[in-house]
């Protein structure tokens, strides 16, 4: 080829570059601040890199100069119209990187930061959704009556909601939190326990000029039985599902907490209400000790705690209960009927009583699982009204017996009485 065809070929090409950039005009996407910041004092040309000021067109027609042409002029082969192109691509390219550069920067060690706190936070929740699984396939789950061992089976009028057997005391224990058919039976004990062992803490600690140490013992005998009972039963009812052997020692230590209790609440009365004539109290608290003891002794009786003597069960203990009628009507006939209820809060008693016997009575007829059966199987059942009437009763025992000691205690010494 020869020279004037050559210039004929790079003069094509110019034109073809100059009418494309005159059709696509210079577009930037640029922050429209530094844009603004551009509009009346461009940035030199000298300042721009080669590489930026013309694109692969230009830079193609440039290097077809002779190398010394080049050096004096960088726009050596670009029309009018592209070195104002350039710029304006150099002006864009300076505003991106000013624009870069005040954008704040996401180093490595911040991103690297990132990932591990991310790592961290998916670690742990994997970690927390095995723990969870784990539990859950390592869990009991409630069960049907049906589905219990044969020594578990105590009501079948209690249908669903049944803990299997455990066989750990760790797994019996935080069954507390959890809802079953012994969830009613252990909190309604439970806190009567809290209850009587912070009034039996408050009462023990009054300074003598309160209270002296002689009636602080004598209140001790009931606040023992009262703790005592409580304590067995909630603690029985926690670890019944453990194992037939572990189950049938707590039920014992159930039923003995029972007769501590009568045997502890008749104390206080007889002290005060024979509180001068000492062979009847001795005689009344003589005969409630060995009818106590007997209990206790038919307790221990490994049949004693099985469904079909439920009925027996009662009769015991209301029988023990009752036998506080005798001391009762002695007081009445000696003193009169009006000086027994005014004085010796034989109305408190009463009251008692009747709680007693009718708790007793529900818990032995099963009300009101056996006219609904499946209805009660987690709260309103019989053993559960059955405690709320002993925690009640014990609770009315308690102001009687504050009632009478206040009485006598404020009548002065049985001394300073006769001889007055």
């Amino acid at each position: 080829m020869d020279e004037a065809a050559w210039l004929s070929f790079l003069k094509s090409l110019e034109e073809v570059h100059v009418q494309r950039k005159a059709e696509t005009p210079c577009t930037c996407d640029c922050n429209t601040e530094f844009l603004d910041s551009f509009s009346d004092n461009p940035p030199p040309v000298q300042s721009c890199d080669r590489d930026v000021k013309c694109s692969s067109d230009q830079r193609e027609i440039s290097e077809l100069g002779s190398s010394s042409d080049r050096a004096g002029d960088p726009y050596l082969g670009c029309s009018s119209q592209s070195k104002a192109n350039c710029d304006c691509d150099c002006a864009c390219h300076r505003i991106e990187e000013n624009a870069r550069l005040c954008q704040k920067p996401e180093t490595e060690d911040e991103m690297d930061r990132a990932h591990e706190i991310l790592s961290v936070a998916h670690k742990a929740a994997e970690t927390a959704e095995e723990f969870v699984r784990h539990v859950w396939n390592k869990g009991w789950r409630v069960c049907h009556h049906e589905n219990l061992p044969k020594w578990l089976r105590d009501n079948e009028f209690l249908t669903k909601g049944h803990r299997p057997e455990l066989n750990s005391y760790c797994d019996c224990f935080k069954s507390i939190f959890r809802i079953h058919t012994e969830t009613g039976n252990i909190w309604t004990h439970l806190l009567g326990f809290v209850a009587f062992l912070s009034v039996a803490i408050y009462f023990l600690t009054r300074p003598s000029i309160e209270i002296q140490w002689q009636d602080k013992a004598v209140f001790s005998a009931f606040f023992a039985g009262a703790i005592l009972c409580l304590g067995f039963s909630w603690i029985f009812h926690t670890v019944y599902c453990h194992s037939e052997h572990v189950g049938k020692l707590f039920n014992k230590l159930d039923y003995c907490g029972i007769a501590l209790l009568t045997m502890g609440s008749f104390v206080p009365w007889l002290y005060y209400s024979f509180y001068c004539r000492i062979e009847p109290k001795i005689a009344y608290l003589v005969l409630i000790f060995v009818l106590g003891s007997t209990c206790i002794i038919v307790s221990l009786w490994d049949k004693f705690s099985e469904p079909r003597f439920r009925g027996l069960r009662a009769g015991v203990f209301i029988g023990l209960g009752l036998s506080g009628v005798i001391p009762a009507i002695h007081y009445i006939i000696t003193d009169g009927f009006w000086e027994a209820i005014n004085f010796a809060a034989l109305g408190w008693l009463v009251l008692m009583a009747v709680l007693y016997i009718v708790g007793a009575l529900i818990y032995a007829m099963r009300i009101p699982e056996r006219m609904f059966p499946g209805k009660c199987d987690i709260w309103f059942q019989s053993h559960q009204i059955f405690h709320m009437f002993v925690v009640a009763a014990a609770f009315v025992h308690y102001h009687g017996i504050s009632e009478i000691a206040n009485y006598r205690l404020t009548n002065g010494d049985c001394i300073e009485t006769e001889t007055a």
